[in-house]
């Protein structure tokens, strides 16, 4: 076997030195790209159009990170060989946490709570499925998303009420309607109307044994362009802080971003851990799942609760008529004091 370090019968050394050096260059070039988004995702320097768009493939990106590695070691490239692998390492890091459990999340023992979220697609969700769900996981509270008043009348015929009396609903013709949906009696209902125009149904439920459970159903406005940017980072913003010594905090819904966005992060750094994240289950994604089998999926749907609650387990379930996955979670509430 010939080396491709080896000068070929008939050409000279300088002709091998140069196509060396070429070859040098496209390694530098394949790998330049990846080394720009390890950058701009462990920094956080997501900025607008297309950046934001771009980092929820973030996990994608992270297994083909590899092949400038490969290439760099089977040419023999030292310096472009030690780049790479700190790019694998780099986002690595920022990938593989969401692939391992937690096994210390807050509470280990206390009452049980069960919720669930689902974005209805314009109301446009089998309602008989999610009723399905709901009673087969024993589901506490529902979240839904883009709740039409047809998709509040489906539901009820399906008969969700009957497992979930109670309940605060704000149906809207477009994808800004708003509901929760609660097996224990709701308290203070209502909504907040976000910047991106989208609402947030909201309200507090008592879970015998647990503190006041304060749950919404999250919806920031998506990022679809420099328009549309401004307004998902306002709502993201907008969205509230747990408070560890008053109402265990719950947030549930379609968050239209990932744990690779700044900004999402940033929702969870306000005192939050990501149940699915804290599960294992951070890499299972929930959209799109339509007919569009050609875009890679993404995590855009989350449970976000306050790091006083456990989490037993997340389960992600396809819905038919929804381009969105539902999630479900299963807490450990902490115990009421006194």
């Amino acid at each position: 076997m010939i080396s491709t370090e080896e000068t070929l019968p008939g050409t000279s050394a300088a002709a091998t030195l140069q196509r060396r050096r070429w070859l040098t260059v496209l390694l530098w070039l394949i790998m330049a790209p990846f080394a720009v988004w390890a950058a701009v995702r462990v920094f956080g320097l997501e900025s607008g159009y297309p950046t934001i768009q771009l980092l929820a493939f973030t996990p994608y990106v992270a297994v083909v990170s590899f092949v400038p590695l490969a290439l760099a070691v089977l040419t023999k490239r030292i310096w472009p060989a030690v780049v790479a692998a700190g790019v694998v390492v780099a986002l690595a890091a920022c990938v593989l946490p969401r692939w391992i459990a937690d096994t210390d999340a807050g509470a280990q023992t206390g009452p049980t709570l069960r919720v669930m979220t689902v974005n209805m697609l314009y109301g446009q969700a089998d309602p008989g499925q999610i009723v399905r769900l709901v009673r087969d996981g024993a589901v506490d509270l529902l979240a839904v998303q883009e709740y039409t008043a047809e998709a509040r009348a489906a539901l009820h015929a399906a008969g969700l009420e009957e497992t979930l009396p109670d309940a605060v609903t704000y149906p809207r013709a477009d994808a800004g309607g708003s509901a929760v949906y609660s097996r224990f009696p709701l308290a203070d209902k209502g909504y907040r109307q976000l910047a991106g125009g989208f609402m947030q149904a909201h309200g507090r439920v008592q879970v015998p044994g647990a503190p006041e459970v304060y749950v919404e159903s999250a919806h920031p406005c998506a990022p679809m362009g420099r328009v549309t940017d401004a307004c998902w980072h306002a709502d993201l913003a907008a969205q509230p802080a747990a408070t560890p010594n008053g109402p265990v905090i719950v947030l549930m819904g379609d968050f239209n971003s990932t744990l690779d966005h700044e900004a999402f992060r940033g929702v969870v750094a306000k005192g939050y851990h990501d149940a699915a994240d804290t599960a294992g289950a951070g890499l299972s994604t929930s959209w799109p799942y339509d007919n569009r089998w050609y875009f890679p999926s993404v995590t855009l749907d989350h449970i976000l609760a306050d790091k006083r609650v456990g989490v037993r387990k997340v389960v992600i379930h396809r819905i038919a008529g929804s381009d969105h996955r539902a999630v479900f979670a299963e807490f450990v509430l902490p115990k009421a004091s006194g």
